[in-house]
Order: C-alpha cells, then sequence, then structure tokens
C-alpha cells in the first residue's frame, strides 16, 4: 500500500481549511449553527469535534439515533463524543418509525438492504427536522473513500448541507481525528454503518480500507493504469478492477438527478 499520511504542517493546514468551511457555510447559509448525527465511530466524532472548534459548543446539536440493529457500544461513544464536546444532544430512537414504514409495505420486512437504507433515510429525516426547527445546517459525515465507491445510502447519509471531511481518505480522517485530540480508542476502532446487525464497512466492501484509499488514489484520482496501479500495490488487477466497477456504479450517488436536455 502507499502512504497517504499528512505531515504535522499538512494536518494543521487542513484542519484550519476544514473548519474555516463549516463556519464559511453556516454564514452564508444565515444560519444559527449544524446539526451532527453521531453514530460513535470516527467519521462522526472528526466532524463533531471540528464543528466545535469551528463554531463553539453553543452552536452544534448533536442526536444520537439507535435502531434495534444499533450496539450498545457505538451508542455509548457516540453520547461520551457529546458529553466530551459539551455540546447539546438528544438521543431518538428510530425502530419505531422504521416499523411504521414496514407496516406500511410489509413486503420489504427480512430485506436487509432496503430495510438498512430505511435506517439511513429515517435518520435523515430526524436531521433535518431538527435542523429546519432551530435553523441549523446538517453537517455530513461521509469521507472520499466512501464517497467514490458509493457507500452510503442515497437520500440517508448522503443527505445533507455539506460535507466537511468529504476530501479526506478513510486512513486520513483516522490521521486528522488523533491530531485534534480524539481518543486513540475512538480513532482506531472498527467502523460500521450498523444498518445491519454484525455488519462492518471492510466485510461488506470485500476490501481493506489501505487497500482501498491507496487503489483510488493511484487509479481512480490518480494517473496508473490497472495493470500499474495492481503492480505498485502488489494486488490482483482484479481487485482494481472491482473498485473502478463500485466507482462508475454509484456515479449516480454523487450526481443531482439527471433530466432531459432541454429541447431547442
Amino acid at each position: 500500500m502507499i502512504d497517504l499520511r499528512f505531515s504535522e504542517a499538512e494536518l494543521e493546514q487542513r484542519r484550519e481549511h476544514i473548519t474555516g468551511f463549516i463556519r464559511e457555510r453556516v454564514d452564508e447559509a444565515g444560519a444559527d449553527g449544524v446539526v451532527l448525527g453521531l453514530s460513535g465511530g470516527i467519521d462522526s466524532t472528526l466532524v463533531g469535534y471540528l464543528s466545535v472548534e469551528a463554531l463553539g459548543a453553543e452552536n452544534v446539536h448533536g442526536l444520537v439515533l439507535p435502531a434495534t440493529v444499533s450496539s450498545e457500544g457505538n451508542m455509548s461513544d457516540a453520547e461520551r463524543v457529546a458529553q466530551d464536546l459539551e455540546i447539546t444532544y438528544d438521543v431518538l430512537e428510530i425502530e419505531p418509525i422504521v416499523d411504521s414504514v414496514l407496516s406500511a409495505y410489509p413486503e420489504a420486512e427480512g430485506d436487509h438492504e432496503a430495510v438498512g437504507n430505511a435506517r439511513a433515510r429515517v435518520r435523515a429525516v430526524l436531521n433535518y427536522l431538527v435542523a429546519n426547527h432551530e435553523r441549523r445546517l446538517v453537517v455530513g459525515t461521509g469521507n472520499r473513500s466512501e464517497a467514490a465507491v458509493g457507500y452510503f445510502t442515497k437520500y440517508g447519509d448522503g443527505a445533507v448541507d455539506c460535507h466537511p471531511i468529504g476530501n479526506l481518505y478513510k486512513g486520513q480522517v483516522r490521521q486528522l481525528a488523533r491530531h485534534v485530540g480524539v481518543p486513540e480508542e475512538l480513532a482506531a476502532k472498527t467502523a460500521t454503518a450498523e444498518l445491519w446487525a454484525d455488519q462492518t464497512d471492510e466485510d461488506e466492501l470485500g476490501i481493506s480500507y489501505d487497500t482501498l484509499d491507496s487503489i483510488l488514489a493511484t487509479h481512480i484520482d490518480g494517473p496508473l493504469s490497472v495493470a500499474a496501479t495492481a503492480r505498485l500495490l502488489e494486488v490482483d488487477e482484479e481487485t482494481v478492477e472491482r473498485v473502478r466497477e463500485m466507482y462508475e456504479r454509484s456515479e449516480h450517488k454523487r450526481n443531482v438527478p439527471p433530466a432531459p436536455d432541454p429541447l431547442p
């Protein structure tokens, strides 16, 4: 794998760049702060730390949104982050809402992907309910690696007003988190979207984040061919091609839904 880590100076530059970005988005919208979904994972934790640094704790509202498939450890970590940052937060159970959705269309019951995506979209509805009520923006927690391969739910965790860490690969998210003072046990914990029981990101993706980051940097975002990337990273060409396929198939998630070209 290639080393994508930043120097200390580069880390500080990105810290200042992201906090400035958050302030600009809030100022331009005339908003009173931000709403942030806290999952207990490293992405939302880092965005929480940077949002507080940018705006002050009084202008950040955290939402912990557990479902029946959410682990007690992750929810405890989510509340711990809110408490450490001294931000206002609410714990809102989403499963009763998901159950209501499934009662309207019970045919989807047992479909892990469909129900998991419904959970993500229910969380988005609650994020925006609170944000609209409090005149705030919803800040996203997606990173560059997951966006590139479509590892997010369209109109779910992808439904936000801005993506503060959207230019950072997953490994760089962990590095910047340590730089800003996130506890090591949170910075190093296994990533999971918890859309269904016992789910982990790397198992679902079928590839480690280190490998994914390296393929993205050299082949998708970089100039190397499939063969050159495979040789450099010492992986199978099939692995590189699979990442390329995930990138191409998820293009629709990264763009505004298309409309027909205007007629003359």
